[in-house]
């Protein structure tokens, strides 16, 4: 199986899905646990979420292979993402739960450089290389960074995530004029909750591959599964919740779209 699922569209916008893949090599899922075979910490059905934007001609990039092979949103030189706070790692060894991933011990440096190799490389420079090719046609590129996380995850963050959880590393990923548009989509979605560089600042991509000054802006939008689907096994997609959410979801996109540096 190939390691992401690309649709080209001729628009600025490229919408990447890190962690919705599910496939596992099976020399690796031999040493999960239980409970890491179900695998509770994949962002479930948001590459369905984004599935209309190739239509409006956004670029869609989605990964296929599980976030415990390798964290494609992770610094892979294993530098902390979140100082003072839980991280996981570029290999995780727990669950978002707190529960061992491995039977016994996690992967070690040789098998996590190996991973990277493997796995995290090929993608990046897939990734990197649509980034590029957007850059080249339009003169600047805005890469839309989509996740989901269950609304209630202790280990990360206190109380119940809003809804809608926008991040710019603090405005240093995007121009501030993107930032703004995107917050102002968010701030008019009615039924949504949602806040601007809360506990989701951005990730490893959204710092990585937003260079504002050379014309790559990047963002991330981390959303609470519990507005379109069941956060419970069998994490059954629901279509009534999802609708709603589709609809900010294509408002945002249809902005991104619209937006031109220096506007």
């Amino acid at each position: 199986m190939a390691l992401l699922e690309v649709t080209r569209g001729d628009g600025p916008l490229i919408v990447n899905v890190p962690h919705a893949g599910t496939m596992v090599p099976s020399a690796i899922a031999a040493h999960f646990t239980t409970a890491a075979r179900a695998l509770p910490d994949t962002d479930w059905h948001v590459e369905k979420l984004y599935a209309f934007a190739p239509a409006e001609g956004a670029t869609l990039v989605s990964a296929t292979r599980s976030r415990y092979v390798v964290d494609l949103n992770r610094d892979p030189s294993g530098a902390v993402l979140y100082a003072g706070a839980d991280n996981t790692e570029v290999c995780p060894t727990r669950t978002f739960a707190d529960e061992p991933i491995y039977l016994a011990r996690g992967p070690d440096g040789t098998e996590i450089a190996r991973r990277i190799a493997d796995h995290f490389d090929p993608y990046h420079e897939a990734l990197g290389a649509e980034v590029e090719r957007v850059h080249a046609r339009h003169g600047y590129a805005v890469l839309l960074d989509g996740h989901s996380i269950r609304a209630v995850v202790p280990r990360f963050f206190a109380g119940c995530l809003p809804d809608l959880n926008l991040g710019t590393a603090d405005g240093a990923s995007c121009a501030a004029t993107l930032e703004a548009l995107a917050s102002s989509v968010l701030d008019g979605a009615r039924g949504f909750s949602h806040v601007v560089n809360g506990r989701f600042k951005g990730g490893w991509i959204t710092r990585h591959y937003g260079r504002p000054t050379v014309g790559v802006h990047a963002l991330q939008l981390e959303m609470a599964q519990r507005c379109y689907m069941d956060e419970a096994p069998p994490y059954r997609w629901d279509a009534a919740r999802a609708a709603s959410l589709s609809e900010v979801l294509r408002r945002l996109v249809a902005r991104l779209m619209a937006w031109r540096p220096g506007a």
